[in-house]
């Protein structure tokens, strides 16, 4: 992890020199998710090929911009496009960006992401706040030697997903009249969609929604004590007797209309958040 020091100190005065925004708030933007990158008063904008040691996203529902500007008044840096796993990069690699958001002094990040339900409560559009999650990835961002620098080497994962976060989002959504289910998320390599007897097993170990994502980034911020708000956006249904063939176009196509929704509540929750 000695490494990641290294790596920082090339990457931090890069992006200090493109922009005067001093960010409070992280946000990660998943699939289909544009409308808050949209909402952000922006002031700068860094494509990740330009950032030294950050990847490139090579899925084309991820932009691959670092947006820097204001939301609700707050200073942010969002991801708008996120590293996977499946993408052939290692676990440091798609982290790496919330180890940059804490080097900026960010202490709280909103992740976002687009699943699949296998709880057969849910309906595609809806939105499932993250009480927890399940790693299912293989692989842990903190495999290694730990640098104490960083974080401790036995981080606690109990509260993963603050808990006054949560209750500031549960009850901005009540405010606005906003559907909001609540669940665990779990997180398979991919890039794969599962099959009939994964989804039946992930249900039957207590999951109610499934990705290929968010679950690394959580972890790192966990490690470098970071405040964490998670939501998944349901975009299909993995009911195993029920089960239909799906698409990353449809998948969009559910995303793109449930948008404005998470966004429009992830902007009214921000200054529930105590930055």
């Amino acid at each position: 992890m000695k490494k990641i020091r290294k790596q920082l100190a090339e990457t931090i005065p890069f992006i200090e020199g493109k922009t005067t925004i001093h960010p409070r708030l992280g946000i990660i933007l998943g699939t289909g998710m544009g409308k808050t990158a949209k909402l952000i008063e922006k002031e700068t904008i860094i494509p990740y090929d330009e950032i030294p040691h950050f990847a490139t996203s090579t899925v084309e529902s991820h932009a691959g911009n670092l947006i820097f500007g204001h939301l609700k008044g707050i200073p942010v840096m969002a991801m708008h496009g996120r590293f996977h796993f499946y993408e052939g990069y290692n676990m440091h690699t798609i982290t790496y960006p919330v180890r940059v958001m804490k080097a900026l002094g960010i202490g709280t990040m909103v992740v976002s992401n687009a699943a699949g339900a296998v709880n057969p409560l849910f309906r595609p559009g809806d939105i499932m706040l993250m009480t927890d999650h399940i790693n299912l990835m293989g692989d842990n961002p903190l495999r290694g030697v730990n640098d104490p620098k960083l974080g401790v080497r036995f981080p606690d994962m109990s509260r993963a997903y603050t808990p006054e976060l949560r209750e500031a989002a549960e009850k901005t959504a009540l405010e606005n009249s906003v559907r909001l289910m609540q669940g665990v998320y779990v997180a398979l390599m991919g890039p794969c969609l599962e099959t009939g007897a994964e989804y039946r097993f992930m249900r039957r170990i207590g999951a109610d929604a499934v990705g290929m994502s968010t679950v690394p980034e959580v972890i790192v911020a966990v490690h470098s004590d970071m405040r964490v708000l998670g939501f998944s956006l349901i975009t299909d249904m993995c009911l195993p007797d029920a089960l239909e063939p799906t698409t990353l176009e449809k998948v969009l196509a559910v995303a793109n209309m449930a948008d404005e929704k998470l966004s429009n509540l992830i902007v009214e929750i921000i200054p529930k958040m105590k930055l």
